[in-house]
């Protein structure tokens, strides 16, 4: 039987980096999306979810967006993907 969770939300937030090498979280998410798992396994190994434009590679024991893609692109620069469970 499958216990990975079979839906999570993934919001991109903006980022700003004080010190070379420590990226902190700044401000509220600048898009989000609700995606479901396909069965399948991504290329990082991880299953992949998918939905609203984004397709993640997700860790599902920790909740870390391992691969993902926006729109078909990779993520743009300043952004950090934050998954959250979704139930």
């Amino acid at each position: 039987m499958n216990t990975s969770p079979q839906r999570f939300e993934i919001l991109l937030v903006p980022t700003h980096v004080e010190k070379p090498g420590e990226a902190h979280r700044a401000g509220d998410p600048v898009r989000s999306a609700v995606v479901e798992a396909t069965g399948e396994t991504g290329a990082s190994g991880y299953p992949r979810y998918a939905g609203n434009g984004m397709e993640a590679d997700i860790d599902p024991a920790s909740g870390t967006v391992e691969a993902l893609l926006v729109d078909g692109a990779e993520l743009d620069y300043g952004l950090t993907a934050v998954a959250k469970r979704r139930d």
